[in-house]
């Protein structure tokens, strides 16, 4: 039901209608009478009153409420918000002296030049050297860098930062000098908004008690943020024409997802398959775009910052890119011009050495690969 809503000048002359109506003498309602004056006063208790009863519909219904309300009105449903996605990379260490070993330990600190957002080491056991007794990755004599797998400590967009932006190491580590991230981290996502949740909310309806494409569709996202995939229905991992077989590609952003991932994605969707249908979860086929391409900045603007700014952007759209989706050339050329103002030109743009569109099909998804700017 819509509300009649009034403002504080119509409930004044509401009110005064209706002492005047009721009254059998003349009434003094002029400005700093009485009369006027307790008028008033009661109008600002009914302004009060009928804010605070938008509060409560505003709170008690998910269309309107946000924040901690929102999630305590999908609570009663059982939903919960999607938290937030640590960003993830890599960083080089570094030492002027390789005549003795050095031991990097898992959990290790490094931060960025500001000290603002610090990031730990993790581990990667398929690291060459990678040593499980020492929980750490030594660093050989002889040997004068090694590049580790990090995580940010805090979860969020922010901690995706660009390439050697990480240059602090602050956790005590004998004969290493030096670290920087030699790539941007990436794939950090803010816990999720209160646009997504409803939209999600809506998903989930949808989906129950139904064997659809859209109740895989919410088993799947309802794992984590950032993940992208592809249904494709009546095939087998081959492509191959299979009648009551579904192929489920899925990417976490990195191109790469996993293994404990496909396995959690994989036992989301045996919860809602159709009974009798059989299924495969599969990471997508990762194209690597090799991008090469030349600029003209306006006079007087510093290149290498624009250089910067151009190479990220081109980056982050080429990684942005879903399962399938092509790589059109001239939308690289867009990106550059929005990269920066000082763009005043794109010549000789290159994608794996070719002047056409990039496709990606059959569950493939394309990833920046080198990309160079001149």
């Amino acid at each position: 039901m819509q509300l009649s809503l009034q403002t504080f000048t119509t409930l004044v002359q509401n009110m005064a209608a209706a002492v005047q109506a009721s009254a059998t003498q003349l009434l003094d309602l002029t400005v700093g009478s009485t009369l006027r004056a307790v008028l008033e006063a009661n109008a600002s208790v009914a302004l009060w009153m009928q804010w605070l009863i938008l509060q409560v519909l505003q709170m008690t219904r998910a269309a309107t409420s946000v924040g901690s309300d929102l999630d305590s009105w999908m609570a009663d449903m059982s939903l919960g918000r999607l938290p937030a996605v640590a960003a993830v990379g890599s960083v080089t260490f570094s030492r002027y002296t390789a005549t003795a070993s050095s031991l990097v330990q898992v959990g290790a600190l490094v931060r960025t030049g500001d000290g603002t957002l610090t990031f730990t080491v993790t581990t990667d056991v398929t690291n060459s050297v990678w040593n499980a007794e020492l929980d750490g990755y030594t660093i050989g004599p002889g040997v004068s860098s090694l590049t580790v797998p990090i995580v940010a400590q805090v979860p969020g967009s922010a901690g995706n930062v660009l390439a050697n932006s990480i240059s602090l190491i602050a956790t005590a580590m004998p004969g290493i000098d030096l670290v920087t991230n030699p790539a941007a981290t990436q794939n950090g996502l803010d816990a999720e908004s209160d646009v997504a949740f409803r939209a999600r909310f809506q998903n989930y309806l949808q989906s129950r008690s139904r064997a659809t494409i859209s109740a895989i569709g919410y088993a799947i996202m309802s794992i984590q943020q950032g993940l992208d995939f592809l249904i494709s229905e009546n095939v087998d991992t081959s492509g191959a024409n299979r009648i009551g077989s579904f192929v489920v590609t899925v990417d976490d952003g990195s191109g790469y997802p996993p293994p404990s991932l496909l396995s959690t994605v994989f036992a989301s969707i045996d919860a809602v398959r159709p009974i009798g249908s059989i299924f495969a979860v599969q990471p997508p086929t990762v194209i690597q775009a090799n991008i090469s391409l030349t600029i003209s900045v306006a006079p007087g603007v510093t290149v290498a910052a624009v250089v910067t700014a151009v190479t990220a952007a081109v980056t982050d759209y080429v990684n942005s890119l879903s399962i399938n989706e092509a790589l059109p050339l001239t939308r690289l050329a867009q990106v550059t011009y929005d990269a920066s103002r000082a763009v005043t030109n794109v010549t000789l743009l290159r994608v794996n050495g070719g002047t056409i569109d990039l496709a990606s099909e059959g569950g493939s998804v394309i990833k920046a690969g080198t990309v160079t700017v001149s």
